[in-house]
């Protein structure tokens, strides 16, 4: 029996349950893993909140690292007592051990601790994607990233440094802005302080930027549209905030032939081979020291209500994770 994070309802962190579950043996395709350490992200809240249904009762958590103990049949890339780390369908991660299809579980380095990869699948595994599988980026373009110290954004900052691009953040504080400035972000605006579509164009001389990552949602969706050059990209990729409102073809054509995109990490994680792809190019960029994983709150299992609450509160910074 393990302890597993499981709601029966959707709702407010209160619903979130642990029990003592069976873990069994894994299939033809699956792996038993034993988690060192697990991962919070938004999706989280989101499933557990309703706005992503679930069929109830489900077991909550999209990443985790830890050892794996059994393969079934058919898996080759993984064995027993390999290191290993995941961002995957289904939810099912907030648990000290688990039974869960093997594809998209990857070889952890060596030189990656498990909290490090709990930490960092799913957000490093996001800005994989955003910067190489979205739309083309080059050194040199532009990009504004929304709630750039959080954990997706601090990995975003450094990531675009190594890479040439010019990332200009936005988060909800002083303290938050010098954060994200630290971790590569070339400008970033308190955007509880300024006109900040207005402090965009000043700092692009009235051009706009090649693209915006939103995982904001509903509170800037409308900003981000004013930011972005002509033929310019925006990418809502979460919904913080509340969703995004529906949107009027027209306005992108009267913007300026804005292109506009709601993209998934599981769309692209999908195959094994790409999920595998991706995942060593995270990897590199974390072993080659040009991306730094910060975790800045660790929540003991029992206390996920509380690691929740502070996430939906806006009080953590980089990464989250839950110790089993």
């Amino acid at each position: 029996m393990v302890k597993t994070v499981v709601i029966q309802a959707h709702g407010g962190p209160e619903v979130l349950e642990i029990e003592d579950r069976p873990v069994g043996e894994p299939g033809k395709g699956e792996i038993r893993i034993r988690h060192e350490a697990c991962g919070l992200n938004f999706i989280d809240v989101y499933q557990r909140d309703g706005l992503y249904p679930m069929t109830l009762p489900h077991a909550l958590g999209m990443e985790a690292a830890g050892v794996v103990e059994a393969v079934g049949e058919g898996v080759s890339h993984l064995k027993p007592g390999d290191r290993a780390a995941y961002a995957a369908q289904p939810p099912g991660s907030y648990a000290q051990a688990r039974v869960m299809p093997a594809a998209q579980v990857c070889p952890l380095p060596e030189g990656i601790a498990f909290e490090t990869g709990a930490a960092m699948m799913l957000k490093g595994l996001t800005v994989e994607y955003l910067f190489h599988r979205t739309v083309p980026l080059k050194a040199g373009d532009t990009v504004l990233f929304h709630a750039a110290a959080g954990g997706v954004g601090l990995i975003a900052c450094q990531w675009a440094r190594s890479e040439g691009i010019r990332l200009i953040g936005t988060a909800g504080s002083a303290e938050k802005c010098a954060l994200a400035k630290e971790h590569g972000a070339e400008e970033c605006i308190n955007y509880r302080d300024a006109d900040w579509p207005k402090t965009v164009r000043d700092l692009t001389d009235g051009r706009g930027v090649d693209v915006v990552m939103d995982s904001v949602g509903a509170a800037t969706f409308a900003g981000s549209i004013d930011c972005l050059r002509p033929v310019g990209m925006l990418i809502s990729f979460g919904n913080a905030s509340g969703k995004v409102p529906p949107v009027e073809p027209g306005l992108l054509a009267s913007k300026g032939s804005l292109q506009f995109t709601r993209p998934t990490l599981f769309t692209h994680i999908a195959e094994h081979a790409r999920c595998q792809e991706m995942a060593r190019h995270l990897f590199d960029k974390v072993l080659s020291g040009a991306v730094k994983i910060r975790i800045d709150q660790r929540f003991p299992l029992d206390q996920v209500a509380e690691a929740h609450r502070t996430l939906e509160a806006r009080k953590t910074t980089g990464s989250t994770i839950l110790q089993p």
